[in-house]
């Protein structure tokens, strides 16, 4: 009695080659079950039959047949599978331009592929079973579906595909796979999954668009429609053969998203004019962009042929297209780690660090920087490529930052280390405050959705500022005392002469929340501020030749400029706080 089951793949004792090459096959002897595996287009099934011999009964066989028959292409496409594959298009293309979804059915060998082809072309679908005499215990092992695929002898491909340019008959080998594995291993990321991507040359994109319109008559001739949607990718029929065979290879699963990339570019150079008609046709498809080598890129392409009309296109790429002498070329294997972002709040106490790399003109300025001292230790553990650096505002050179410091985030790109621990993290923050320099806390992976926080309404958030003041005529501790009774102040500040280089000029608005002195001296006082952030406090108090109004000096009738600035608190509540 048949039972249908779901069941995981099994061990098989012996494969059924004349069923289905798609793996229908004898499974899983025991002592008192048969376990037989039909796998097909549409499904796959377990069957588990309760018999006393290592038999198949009839209507097993039936179900196997019909399988089979629905394997590869439905009869409406018949006429398309001819036309292509008489064209000197290969029998995976065929598959795809006949709507064939299953990815068993790209995963066959080449050649059983092709044969199974010629047997539907030819109405030749009928199969015998095979006799009872053969015994299970007598065969070889069942294989699983990455090694049917490495059967594939790229050699019994006759000739170039005018399709894929080989792309399904050439580069989806044990081989090629191999290269993958190498190119992968020898980088050292680590992972737990990858993605797998793939950049094809845009001239496939014209060869498709011609075979389509012929397929689209074939339909029509049938009262049927093609939709070009319909047709099944080459990018995803090429990922469903080569997918289990990376998989196996680097032993972890490929996913449609993960944080590691492993990515396969392609070229043809021999067929790179098959776009350049579409120049003529569509000018206004193709601009120069200072980033790409070629106007024709794959979205232009693509544009294009949206855009042409099919008469135009058939006169300037007349079907078929040719059969190249040479296949794809491989012209780059990549890997690449998504960006691991860390932050914290940095300490800086020196008047001699800026905050960046201060180079003028080529010539370097000061020795490093709050970025570089950072940095550093994080490149190293991380092993990136590089980095990008960014902060909450920033101070001077000759300002320092106190108290809880300023938020910091630092992008660190294709990083190919990140299984990175707190303790790590935490011995990282102890070699960053090595220096009397700077000293960084909370030091932590963040994600890029969270820096985004950092950022978010900088204006509107308040920073504390101490700054040391020096005015020219004397003064007496009750000619600062009003300062102390000013609040919400609204001033104006043009672009500081000091940053117009590398800031465009515009009036700023800023308000300056409250103010207190500290006597000191005939000529000296300190002034505590809370301002709106992106305030320009060196400009607040000497005016920078009436840029910024009103000012200290201006409110106070004396030339007044800063001596000392130290920033007391960002008021940024990000990154979250770490226990010490």
């Amino acid at each position: 009695m048949f039972v249908p089951y779901s069941l995981p793949p099994v061990h098989a004792t012996r494969t059924v080659r004349s069923v289905c090459p798609a793996r229908a096959g004898v499974a899983g002897l025991c002592a008192a079950h048969t376990c037989i595996r039909a796998e097909h287009c549409p499904s796959a099934w377990v069957l588990l039959v309760d018999i006393a011999g290592p038999c198949i009964s009839s209507s097993s066989w039936e179900f196997i047949r019909k399988s089979h028959e629905m394997l590869l292409i439905e009869e409406k496409y018949k006429s398309i599978a001819k036309l292509l594959l008489s064209s000197g298009t290969c029998p995976r293309c065929v598959l795809r331009f006949c709507c064939v979804g299953s990815s068993a059915s790209y995963r066959l060998p080449y050649k059983n592929l092709a044969d199974e082809l010629q047997k539907f072309l030819s109405n030749d679908g009928d199969i015998a079973p095979p006799s009872k005499k053969v015994r299970l215990g007598d065969s070889e092992e069942c294989r699983s579906e990455t090694e049917i695929t490495r059967d594939t002898d790229v050699n019994e491909a006759p000739q170039t595909c005018n399709l894929c340019l080989g792309i399904l008959q050439h580069l989806c080998s044990t081989e090629f796979v191999k290269q993958i594995f190498h190119k992968v291993q020898s980088a050292g990321y680590e992972f737990q999954d990858f993605v797998f991507s793939v950049s094809l040359p845009p001239q496939l994109l014209v060869r498709e668009h011609s075979a389509w319109l012929q397929a689209q008559e074939e339909m029509r001739r049938q009262d049927r429609l093609l939709e070009k949607a319909d047709i099944i990718q080459l990018k995803e029929a090429y990922k469903w053969i080569i997918h289990p065979m990376i998989s196996e290879e680097l032993g972890v699963q490929a996913v449609s998203k993960s944080l590691f990339e492993v990515g396969v570019v392609f070229c043809h150079q021999d067929t790179d004019e098959d776009c350049h008609f579409l120049v003529t046709v569509c000018k206004d498809c193709f601009k120069p962009t200072k980033n790409k080598q070629s106007v024709f890129t794959r979205m232009a392409v693509v544009k294009a042929l949206d855009k042409i009309t099919d008469d135009d296109f058939v006169t300037h790429f007349p079907w078929p297209p040719s059969s190249p002498k040479t296949t794809c070329q491989v012209i780059d294997i990549q890997c690449n780690h998504a960006s691991v972002f860390v932050a914290g709040r940095y300490n800086k106490y020196s008047r001699t660090l800026p905050q960046t790399p201060w180079v003028i003109d080529g010539e370097r300025k000061m020795e490093s920087s709050v970025e570089e001292l950072i940095t550093e230790q994080l490149m190293t553990v991380f092993q990136a490529d590089s980095f990008n650096f960014s902060s909450s505002g920033r101070e001077d050179v000759d300002v320092r930052t106190l108290g809880r410091g300023r938020p910091f985030a630092i992008e660190l790109v294709n990083p190919h280390r990140v299984r990175v621990t707190e303790q790590v993290m935490k011995d990282l923050q102890q070699k960053i405050n090595s220096t009397d320099k700077i000293k960084v806390r909370d030091l932590q992976i963040v994600t890029r959705e969270a820096v985004a926080h950092m950022k978010e309404g900088e204006e509107e958030k308040t920073k504390c500022y101490s700054a040391l003041i020096w005015t020219e005529k004397t003064i007496r501790k009750e000619d600062v005392e009003f300062l102390n009774d000013i609040k919400e102040l609204k001033i104006l500040q043009k672009t500081p002469l000091r940053v117009l280089h590398r800031r465009p000029l515009a009036s700023r608005p800023r308000i300056i929340h409250t103010m207190k002195s500290e006597y000191m001296d005939e000529h000296h006082f300190r002034l505590y501020l809370k301002t709106q952030a992106g305030t320009y406090i060196k400009e607040f108090a000497h005016g920078d030749f009436g840029r910024t109004v009103p000012n200290i000096g201006s409110m106070m009738k004396t030339t007044a400029d800063i001596l000392e600035l130290d920033v007391e608190s960002v008021d940024v509540d990000w990154p979250p706080a770490l226990e010490d």
